[in-house]
């Protein structure tokens, strides 16, 4: 699912309380590391399709001959199953960061702790849907 003009707060049971660079000890990196990665390096680059993509493509270590030749390919498979959305993230749900999509749908990211998480939280004119983050139980 894709938002635009959004704000997603961090999930109601974070234990969080700041924005956590997530890391992994593992070679092979799990996708919300690569989607911290792609969001901090290029905010307001990537729509959600965009981000599932290249998400997808450095997860399964796709090497950029295979793409070339396959994009397509991959990305028909991709986006014939469904995929939940950044609400569901371990960013908003464990790690303490805010996702903002912008009038066009690209997306940002930024920690609880930040001005910017607390300008879009308290945001009350009303130009912009704030959601929470899943929780990660049920209580």
């Amino acid at each position: 699912m894709s938002y635009t003009n959004t704000f997603i707060r961090v999930s109601p049971d974070c234990p969080a309380e700041t924005g956590i660079v997530p890391v992994s000890a593992k070679e092979s990196k799990p996708v919300h590391v690569i989607q911290y990665e792609l969001l901090t390096e290029h905010p307001y680059k990537f729509d959600y399709p965009a981000l599932l993509f290249e998400t997808h493509i450095r997860h399964k270590q796709i090497s950029a001959e295979v793409i070339q030749e396959r994009e397509q390919e991959i990305r028909d498979d991709l986006f014939s199953k469904k995929h939940a959305c950044l609400r569901a993230s371990a960013l908003p749900k464990k790690y303490g960061w805010g996702v903002h999509y912008d009038e066009n749908g690209k997306i940002a990211i930024y920690g609880m702790d930040s001005h910017e998480y607390k300008r879009f939280t308290e945001s009350a004119d009303g130009s912009i849907q704030v959601l929470n983050g899943m929780r990660s139980r049920r209580d």
